[in-house]
């Protein structure tokens, strides 16, 4: 069940329980798992639980995959019921540390918007825009909230445009374009009697619902299954008979970069990849009743995965390190026009 599921629909407290008893089960997914139960709490109105399971997540000895988007999302709660002080500290840490992740910047930006500190919220967009975004990089799926974010306040400040102003205009794909979208006018359409200027409106909020659904589907994405050199070669030790499933290692890493270049130029959205591990999958296959060996248990194993949170999208950045694990660049491994000839 996603977070952004009507409160009339689920009941987001027993929602929660259902996944921190998940997470107790997979512990290596805890940190995906316990944010979501966070954010079923915060809709039930339990901040104070929300904030437990952030501290819970801060305070845990294994480390966090992302402790950057942990403390952007507790500060966000904190300054919902009434914890400003608090929640201004995390996010000038937040800040002062430079996460390389777009998803704390947005959060925090958005927070600072949302109680009307529209300068903050402007300068930290411009602040994780100039980080994230040198000149000349193509913005990731994940930075273009970012730029969208920014984009917005400007408008609500009456700024001018500028470059990134216009990247945005152009990442932005619903027939509303950003600046109507973001005009601080819409709101007196709302009550305007005029049944044009109210269809019109109508018809934004439409396109801008559009936009945010499509946004919430991103951390369920269609994903691929790999497996690391020493993990594959377990696998096959143990299991003969998936070696018709994988020739080779570099075949198998060539598969998984041509199978996602055809799915992206069918137009299916939303792509990532998954890392399997052998007990991992062992354990999958029992809870599923069936073998290892059963190969139509990999695609299974592989959407469980990207449920539980362990999907890393894809493509990367051509400048980051490529998705195979060989330390290289993705432009100067399997991004590049032949991924047979990279591997």
């Amino acid at each position: 069940m996603r977070p952004d599921t009507p409160a009339e629909n689920v009941d987001h407290t027993a929602e929660a329980a259902r996944l921190e008893r998940t997470a107790g089960l997979y512990p290596e997914d805890a940190e995906a798992l316990l944010l979501r139960a966070a954010a079923h709490l915060e809709l039930s109105g339990d901040r104070p639980a929300a904030t437990t399971l952030y501290d819970r997540l801060l305070s845990s000895a294994d480390g966090l995959e992302n402790p950057h988007l942990v403390r952007a999302l507790k500060a966000s709660n904190l300054w919902e019921y009434d914890h400003e002080a608090e929640a201004r500290a995390i996010i000038d840490g937040i800040r002062a540390s430079a996460p390389r992740d777009p998803a704390p910047w947005v959060i925090v930006a958005e927070s600072l918007e949302s109680h009307d500190e529209l300068e903050a919220a402007e300068q930290t967009f411009t602040q994780a825009a100039t980080l994230l975004l040198p000149n000349g990089t193509e913005p990731p799926y994940g930075a273009h909230p970012l730029l969208y974010g920014r984009h917005r306040v400007r408008r609500m400040l009456g700024l001018p445009h500028d470059d990134w102003d216009t990247l945005a205009d152009t990442l932005h794909a619903s027939p509303v374009s950003l600046d109507e979208l973001h005009d601080p006018k819409r709101v007196w359409s709302l009550g305007s009697d005029n049944p044009a200027e109210l269809a019109a409106e109508i018809s934004r909020l439409n396109a801008e619902l559009g936009a945010y659904r499509e946004a919430l589907s991103r951390p369920f994405p269609v994903a691929v299954l790999h497996w690391p050199s020493s993990e594959l070669t377990e696998l096959l030790a143990a299991y003969a008979g998936l070696a018709a499933e994988y020739p080779s290692h570099d075949a198998h890493l060539a598969t998984i970069e041509t199978s996602l270049r055809e799915l992206a130029s069918s137009g299916t959205p939303n792509l990532g990849i998954v890392t399997g591990t052998v007990p991992s999958y062992e354990a999958f296959a029992a809870s599923e009743g069936s073998s290892p060996s059963d190969a139509t248990l990999l695609p299974q194993y592989a959407t469980t995965l990207a449920a539980r949170g362990r999907a890393v999208a894809w493509p990367p950045q051509r400048t980051a390190h490529c998705w195979c694990g060989s330390g290289h660049s993705y432009g100067d491994c399997h991004g590049t026009p032949d991924p047979a000839a990279a591997v």
